[in-house]
């Protein structure tokens, strides 16, 4: 049942309990001059006026329209204005009304929500409205802020190439830059959706690396993979994504964000680098097998010569014409690798077997250090028995490399868990700081150490060792510490026979 107004007004209670309600004031609904009829403290204390200087005065005495804008229909005056005629409350969300500060006597910018309750009288018409505001400048300002800080962050992403994407897990929901749009080829404004993109993505590089990498993510937080992608017109380019992984209070993943950069260019850049030295890596074959074919004819003619020098200088030319063909082999590998071209050639084995032949080949190499070999019971793996061969090699050289002449380096295997074989190889050397131990798998990375300087290398072979571990779906890493050696291991899957 309506309350007559002029009875709530007179009504000594209403007016206490009024006053002490939050942010209100109660305007009469005598257009046009809406007179403020009660006004709570709350009220008074947020717009700095007093209670004797608004009671009896209209609204707009108070608090002056802003007439800078005719077609706002959000101010004070239209709005009663409505609420009068529908008889409905109105809410306004978010309008801007700056106050004085009483401290420096200055207006300071404020942003509002308020709503806007018609009361009837006893004739059921709308005689009062119960205007309720709530200042809201710290939430606007704050949304003002996180709308600048990403329009910049858009704007250097675009300046740099970058786009940003932003991906729901599962994946219900993905958002992104309008750079990413162009980095897959389409026309800008072009709507796209992740299935479309990973539909652009080379069939190759979905299992192996798309899938791969978004397990890993998952599970280690970090995602950063590298993949070939087509364009709408069929043309092949590269792109890098990065990203890292939100979690919820569960300490599940919820949200990933990330870049993408277009790294065509430097992609065809390697690919025109690979190619020269697959080029004269090839040339070298040639002059290098005659080279070692005459220096072992050498040594059988001069088998039975009395001259120890002659022997010696031999063994030493055919040792570095053997070290001079395994580069040539792995400046080929590398000329592969990038392009896809390293196929394998899997076989069932005992890597056993194959590392005792690493072993023996070593030895036969050089003759300064004792290799030790503790093997585990035989286990097969299928692999490229070359390959894994390269690698046991590679760690044994380098094993040999970076230690002390007399000491000792020590080639073990096992079983690491029920699916996989670990091989390690240890060694006494000059170890490797924690800082470098990120890096060495990376292409042409050296070491930048006065102790390591006088070694010869060009910063190759970890790094084919592991991306031929990693074809084969294991794992290559190092454990070191400088001055105490290091041990570098591998793990392999065991072969299902």
């Amino acid at each position: 049942m309506p309350v007559a107004s002029d009875d709530i007004l007179t009504d000594g209670l209403f007016k206490v309990l009024f006053e002490k309600s939050p942010g209100s004031i109660l305007v009469k609904a005598d257009l046009p001059v809406f007179t403020i009829a009660a006004v709570s403290d709350a009220y008074l204390q947020i717009t700095s006026v007093k209670r004797e200087k608004v009671i009896g005065k209209s609204f707009f005495d108070v608090f002056p329209e802003d007439k800078d804008n005719p077609d706002d229909e959000n101010t004070a005056r239209k709005v009663f204005t409505r609420a009068i005629d529908t008889g409905d409350k109105i809410d306004v969300p978010v309008y801007r009304y700056d106050i004085r500060n009483p401290r420096t006597g200055k207006f300071e910018e404020h942003y509002w929500s308020c709503s806007n309750t018609p009361i009837r009288g006893a004739g059921n018409s709308v005689e009062y409205i119960l205007n309720t505001v709530v200042d809201i400048s710290g939430e606007v300002k704050a949304k003002e802020a996180a709308i600048e800080s990403e329009n910049r962050l858009l704007l250097a992403a675009e300046a740099t190439g970058l786009a940003i994407w932003d991906l729901a897990i599962p994946p219900t929901h993905f958002s992104y830059s309008p750079q990413l749009v162009t980095l897959f080829g389409h026309q800008p404004g072009t709507r796209i959706s992740l299935s479309s993109l990973r539909n652009q993505v080379h069939p190759d590089d979905v299992p192996n690396i798309l899938v791969r990498s978004y397990q890993e993510a998952l599970e280690g937080g970090q995602y950063d993979y590298e993949a070939r992608i087509f364009w709408p017109d069929n043309s092949l380019h590269w792109i890098r994504m990065k990203g890292v992984v939100l979690y919820n209070n569960k300490k599940r993943p919820h949200r990933m964000l990330g870049t993408v950069v277009d790294i065509t260019e430097s992609k065809r850049d390697d690919i025109r680098k690979n190619d020269f030295i697959a080029m004269a890596s090839h040339e070298l074959k040639t002059p290098l097998t005659s080279l070692k074919a005459y220096v072992q004819l050498l040594e059988t003619k001069l088998s039975d010569a009395g001259d120890p020098f002659i022997k010696t200088a031999l063994s030493k030319s055919l040792n570095q014409v053997n070290k001079m063909t395994a580069l040539v082999h792995s400046f080929l590998d590398l000329s592969r690798l990038e392009p896809g071209k390293l196929q394998l050639k899997r076989s069932v084995f005992d890597i056993n077997k194959m590392i005792e032949e690493c072993i023996n080949d070593s030895r036969m190499i050089t003759g300064s250090h004792a290799l030790v070999f503790k093997p585990g019971d035989p286990q097969n793996v299928n692999a490229d028995r070359e390959k894994i061969g390269q690698v046991v090699s590679n760690l044994i050289s380098n094993a040999i490399k970076y230690s002390p002449k007399g000491s000792t380096v020590t080639i073990t295997s096992g079983i690491a868990d029920k699916d996989c074989v670990e091989v390690s190889v240890a060694d006494h050397g000059i170890g490797i700081k924690a800082k470098d131990q990120e890096k060495i798998f990376q292409r042409f990375f050296r070491v930048d150490d006065d102790d390591k300087k006088h070694i010869s290398g060009f910063g190759i072979g970890l790094y084919l060792s592991n991306e031929i571990i990693q074809r084969h779906k294991g794992k290559l890493w190092v454990k070191s510490a400088p001055n105490k050696g290091s041990i570098f291991s591998f793990s392999l899957p065991l072969a299902n026979v």
